[in-house]
């Protein structure tokens, strides 16, 4: 009532005080009876006939296109573009509001993950090497082999690390952590013990990951682009500069 104390009305705490007094001392009155209860229910029947009675609201049809620079996005269909166009709209923001202009384009790609029988593909990762690079970084790649030409040639060609099965310890601890595993396939007996720890990125030929053509192998792993599904059906990747 009153902020400051230079505001209190004379004698309002005097009236407040003698009001709370009669307040406290006046016995409960009830004003009305107790409702009777309801007769027991199954509490399946009771969320049924709650249900039943609540109204699925209903949505109002999106139009297709504003007609004015303000409205609300939720009324309308989310616009879509062709490919050309949508750079060249990147293009005129990133030079409206001066941001980086090297800065990544990104892209959703939403799959259907559906099979022909009920069952459904499964989330998975895998890596792709694009036509033009867009990244100054390359990715670390590991090589499994016990042949020391084979190791050399890996060297050359930029791989991260070399080795045979004394990496299997400094992996397993997490003293080793690279971006992608390739291998000979002479060394894949000895490499069991890391088929749980690597999941998808042990070394396999569907992934290209295992076989003799080193170089290649390396190439494609240290300058290829990898993804994930996520949300069980949806790719979110970069794929290049603006």
């Amino acid at each position: 009532l009153a902020p400051h104390r230079g505001w209190v009305i004379p004698g309002l705490d005097r009236r407040l005080a003698a009001a709370s007094a009669m307040v406290s001392a006046a016995p409960p009155v009830r004003l009305y009876a107790a409702a009777a209860k309801p007769a027991n229910r199954s509490s399946k029947n009771t969320k049924q006939e709650e249900t039943k009675k609540k109204q699925v609201p209903r949505r109002r049809p999106l139009m297709a296109k504003p007609v004015d620079d303000v409205y609300l996005t939720w009324h309308y269909e989310r616009p879509s573009y062709e490919v050309e166009k949508a750079v060249g709209m990147l293009k005129k923001f990133q030079e409206l509001d001066f941001t980086y202009p090297k800065q990544f384009v990104y892209i959703n790609v939403f799959l259907d993950m559906a099979l022909q029988k009920k069952k459904k593909v499964e989330p998975f990762t895998s890596t792709v090497l694009l036509p033009h690079r867009f990244s100054d970084q390359t990715n670390k790649v590991l090589v499994f082999t016990e042949n020391e030409q084979e190791a050399e040639i890996a060297r050359e060609n930029g791989a991260a690390v070399v080795g045979g099965v004394e990496l299997i310890k400094w992996i397993l601890e997490d003293e080793i952590q690279v971006d992608s595993y390739i291998a000979v396939p002479e060394i894949m007996p000895k490499l069991i013990p890391l088929r749980s720890k690597l999941k998808q990125k042990y070394p396999n030929t569907k992934r290209n990951s295992l076989g003799h053509d080193i170089p290649k192998m390396l190439q494609f792993y240290r300058d290829g682009l990898g993804y994930a599904v996520q949300d069980e059906c949806v790719i979110k990747t970069r794929i290049a500069r603006v």
